[in-house]
């Protein structure tokens, strides 16, 4: 059973994707996607273990070895990624069940679980294919399910946000496909570790050059770079909070992992970033992303479209570090990888209680709410200080790393740059705590056992959020697991071994 681990990551979701149609009562649907969902990330420990104790992994689909048949390959990079889109995963499907009833017509909830288990396929398929034309597949396959699942809420908001998602979506698949296909035509293959040997010989062609162009532009597209983030604001804002929270803790991650995989596997970082300068150009855009989204978060009333400007700005981190092109400075992106999976899947699922309780995300009608809700808002505090990067949580980390990288090319600036994002961080997470904690309502002039009213979100929900909050305190305090994988994972990533 082991050696098929591999091709079990992909069709455990996507066996389960059909059986939720077939059922369609809604809970009996909700503990089929649980079991698929935590079956996925067992499947991914074990994974991430073996890679760690033997090396990497070769799977060979229908037995055609590379490269004449599709392979999986996992590696200390890619199933360490498995590992935290599945675990969100877990974490997000078993908070669902009443955010899900809350917010999704109950017609639509099975339908809603489908497109789940297959936006989870199409993820772990794009992680761990080592076949181009497959990624592009899979980026499909995820794609189309994302976008079902963001038009699903009652808002009718949703289904525009999900529309234009769609067209966006669709160019930057397009120019990933073409960027492939530009590939194939000067290396005759679509297995990654065979084009990487063959790409070589034919780089200074303007198709390959082209090819190039393309792909990377279509990936930064699909992740939210900015200036391509158009899309990523309304669709984490009018999505249910649970869709919020599941992409913002896995599809971005995915598509930055498919661009450390071309950029370095494949393209090589002296093509990518001495002949192409790439570096400079993704500086660039990182810190324009830093600042214009922390500074649009500032200026935001409704919670959740503030998490999504503050996700734009924390993608920003995550490009600074591959632009360094240094092993710490991968090694910081890849720790906020994992970093702000944890962080921005519990600041969004603990927003999802506060609609559950009160049917809005808006700060003027969760004024005070911290008397009735004092496990909710004390789970999103230490999210937000998280975000931040206070000292003791998972957030401290990555940035820390992030600076070092900088020190160590003796760019002061940019650790000053860095530090002032962190800074506006806490200018829009603590004008949050601020109304939550601070400022008063109606009711606070009535008698006290009217004014506070406890209305905590229900045990179902609290329980997840407080696991993953625990996560966020735990490797923020002992992080030597984290980053000792992605160091070997930057290490790897950078032509070692």
């Amino acid at each position: 059973m082991s050696q098929h681990l591999p091709v079990l990551q992909v069709v455990v979701p996507l066996l389960f994707a059909p059986i939720c149609v077939l059922l369609r009562r809604h809970n009996l649907v909700w503990g089929v996607v649980l079991l698929s969902c935590w079956a996925s990330f067992v499947i991914a420990t074990l994974l991430l273990q073996q890679v760690l104790t033997g090396g990497e992994i070769i799977y060979a689909i229908g037995g055609w070895e590379a490269p004449w048949g599709i392979e999986y390959r996992v590696d200390i990079l890619n199933s360490f990624v498995l590992l935290i889109i599945t675990g969100i995963a877990s974490i997000v499907i078993t908070f669902a069940r009443e955010s899900v009833h809350k917010e999704i017509s109950e017609d639509r909830i099975y339908l809603f679980y489908t497109a789940f288990l297959l936006h989870l396929t199409g993820l772990c398929g794009v992680v761990i294919t080592g076949d181009a034309f497959n990624i592009f597949v899979f980026v499909e396959i995820a794609s189309l399910s994302s976008y079902a699942m963001i038009s699903a809420g009652r808002d009718r908001r949703a289904l525009l946000a999900a529309f234009r998602y769609l067209i966006l979506g669709t160019v930057g698949a397009t120019f990933i496909l073409i960027g492939i296909g530009l590939m194939y035509v000067m290396t005759g293959t679509l297995n990654i570790a065979d084009m990487a040997d063959r790409i070589r010989d034919v780089q200074d062609t303007r198709t390959i050059v082209s090819a190039f162009a393309f792909f990377t532009v279509g990936v930064c597209i699909k992740f939210g770079l900015f200036p391509l983030h158009y899309w990523l604001p309304n669709a984490y804002t009018y999505a249910p909070s649970i869709v919020s929270a599941f992409l913002s803790g896995t599809t971005s991650k995915v598509f930055i992992y498919v661009l450390l995989r071309f950029l370095f596997t494949i393209f090589g970082a002296e093509y990518a970033f001495d002949t192409m300068h790439l570096d400079i150009i993704l500086m660039v855009a990182a810190l324009l992303a830093i600042f214009s989204g922390s500074i649009a978060a500032i200026y935001q009333d409704n919670i959740k479209k503030m998490l999504a400007y503050s996700s734009i700005a924390q993608i920003g981190y995550m490009v600074l570090g591959i632009s360094l092109v240094s092993v710490t400075g991968l090694m910081a992106s890849i720790l906020h990888l994992f970093n702000h999976a944890l962080i921005k899947t519990a600041l969004f699922m603990s927003v999802a209680c506060f609609f559950f309780r009160f049917d809005s995300v808006s700060l003027k009608d969760l004024k005070g709410v911290g008397r009735q809700m004092p496990w909710t808002t004390m789970a999103f505090v230490i999210g937000g200080l998280s975000l931040i990067g206070i000292p003791m949580t998972v957030g401290f980390i990555s940035k820390w790393y992030l600076i070092v990288a900088a020190l160590e090319k003796d760019w002061w600036w940019m650790a000053a740059l860095i530090l002032l994002g962190s800074i506006l961080a806490v200018v829009y997470i603590w004008k949050v705590i601020e109304v939550i904690y601070f400022q008063s309502t109606e009711a606070d002039s009535q008698p006290v056992t009217e004014a506070v009213k406890f209305q905590e979100a229900p045990l179902s929900m609290l329980i997840p959020v407080w696991v993953i909050i625990f996560a966020n305190i735990y490797f923020g305090v002992n992080a030597s697991w984290v980053t000792d994988i992605s160091q070997q994972a930057a290490v790897y990533l950078m032509g070692g071994q």
